[in-house]
This record gives C-alpha cells, structure tokens and sequence, in this order.
C-alpha cells in the first residue's frame, strides 16, 4: 500500500482563491479590506520569517496585514497596552500574538486580553472554552482548523472513526481533539506519557501526531489503511521532517499528509479565513 497524499499546498491554493474572491466582495461592500494586526516580540529569526509569510498571505488575497515591532525587553504593561489599543480600534479586525515570547511576557495574561471577538488566532481561553463546549462559532487555532479542513476537503469520513491524537498542546492537540469529536469521530487523546502508546495509535482509523517528536511515529504505529495527520515540525541534519518517519508509515496508511507539504500550508489559509470572519462579525456581515 502507498498512501495518498493530503496535499496541503495544493489545497491551500484552492482556499486562498476562495478566500480572495470573498475579500474582494467583502471590500466592494464596505469600501475597506479585512484588517489583521501582528505583534512581533523582539527579532527571533524563525519568527521574522514566519511573519513575512504572513505579510505574503494576506497581500495575496487583499487583506490589509499591519505588524507592530516590540523589543523584546517589552514589559508586560507595554505589550498589553498595544493589545487593548488594537482592541479598541476599529479598522483592526484580527489580532495575534507572534510567538516565541520573550521571559517576562505572562502568555495567559496576554491571551486573555486579546478581544475574543479580535482573537484570529484562537489563543483566548475564551474561544478555547466554546470551542471546549461546543458552543457559539468560536475561533480555532489556524493549525488544527487546517488539519480538518485537509480531511473535509478530501473526503474522509470522521463520523463514528476511532481518532487517535498524539499530543496535548493548546494549540494543536486538545483544539484538534475537540474539533474530531464535535465531528463525531470517538476520540482518545495520548502524550508523551500514555503507556503503551504503539497499541494505541494502532487501534485508530485517523492518526494524529502533534508530539513534536522527529521521526517518532514508525509503521508499528499504524492501523493499516489508517489516515494520518502530522502536525511535527521538526528538524534532522537541517532538513524539515514530521512526527513520523514518512516513508515506512506512508507504506501501511491510506492516507497521510506530507512534511513539508501538508498541515503547514493551511495554518495561514486558515488565519486568512478567521480574519475575513472577524470583519465580517464586525460588519454584522
């Protein structure tokens, strides 16, 4: 068996034309672009270029991308000033939080600031409390929303599946569990502590693996004819890799997602989309 690929270059060229073409139609109605603020700590080098992604997304699709430029010796009055600014302006629509954060910098204190109505990134425990609860139409971490739009997209039926998510992490694990099981998939959760963790991942007709471990997922994980979700990010000898060990997993899954390739592409498509949706709320369109 050789797995089909869950291509996310691919599908997220789809959604970014989607996406352009409902901003074009949001703009021609309100005279003005969806608006997304990024606030950047300090100049770490993977940040920078992750927030020039950003910057390239949005600029591809009309929306207006604004990054506000803190030191990192910031205090955490200061960050929260700028934050409860953007809240309270009106041409800002989304805001995040551009991570790693600097020692001094409280990540809940800072979560929960952000106006959950701004919040695109899905980091208020507000959003993660609706999310929890099934309740509203909250905002999704980008990473995980983009893992199940690869699904939806392709097909793969989540009601009554056994999912299996390796890792427990706000912004990947526990949205990602929820998300498959307000989808009716049964869900068991797993970590880096869960006994007997091979015979688990076995058992799963849709693997998930968010454990930021290289390579850690092999063949003896997988049910075969499982579907497989790699959210790793990982780096060997300098090359980007997942949380499985591509080529013996991608020999026994159905389907599986590539790294690079794959989840990665759709976590800003997915940013795209919660921004055009926080205008849209905030335009009571």
């Amino acid at each position: 068996m050789t797995a089909q690929l869950l291509d996310g270059r691919v599908t997220s060229a789809t959604i970014k034309e989607e996406i352009a073409a409902q901003v074009n139609e949001f703009k021609e109605a309100h005279g003005f672009a969806p608006s997304l603020a990024v606030v950047q700590l300090g100049s770490d080098r993977a940040a920078t270029s992750y927030v020039g992604r950003i910057q390239k997304s949005c600029e591809s699709v009309g929306v207006t991308c604004v990054v506000h430029s803190l030191p990192a010796d910031v205090t955490q009055d200061g960050l929260l000033a700028l934050i409860r600014k953007l809240n309270n302006d009106s041409s800002v629509h989304g805001i995040i939080i551009q991570e790693p954060l600097p020692d001094q910098i409280n990540p809940e204190a800072t979560a929960l600031t952000i106006d959950p109505n701004k919040d695109v990134d899905g980091a208020s425990p507000i959003n993660a409390g609706l999310l929890f609860q099934n309740l509203g139409r909250p905002f999704v971490p980008p990473t995980p929303a983009g893992g199940m739009e690869l699904l939806k997209r392709y097909g793969v039926n989540l009601k009554g599946a056994h999912a299996v998510v390796i890792g427990r992490s706000n912004i990947v694990g526990r949205p990602m569990s929820m998300l498959l099981l307000h989808q009716h998939a049964t869900v068991t959760m797993c970590h880096s502590r869960t006994l007997n963790l091979p015979a688990i991942a076995r058992q799963a007709d849709i693997l998930v693996c968010a454990i930021g471990r290289a390579k850690m997922v092999t063949a003896d994980y997988v049910k075969p004819g499982a579907v497989v979700v790699d959210f790793g990010v990982n780096f060997v000898d300098g090359v980007m890799c997942g949380d499985t060990d591509f080529a013996s997993v991608a020999a026994v899954a159905a389907m599986i997602t590539p790294v690079p390739g794959g989840t990665g592409p759709m976590t800003n498509v997915m940013l795209l989309r919660n921004t055009l949706e926080a205008a849209r709320r905030a335009t009571g369109t």
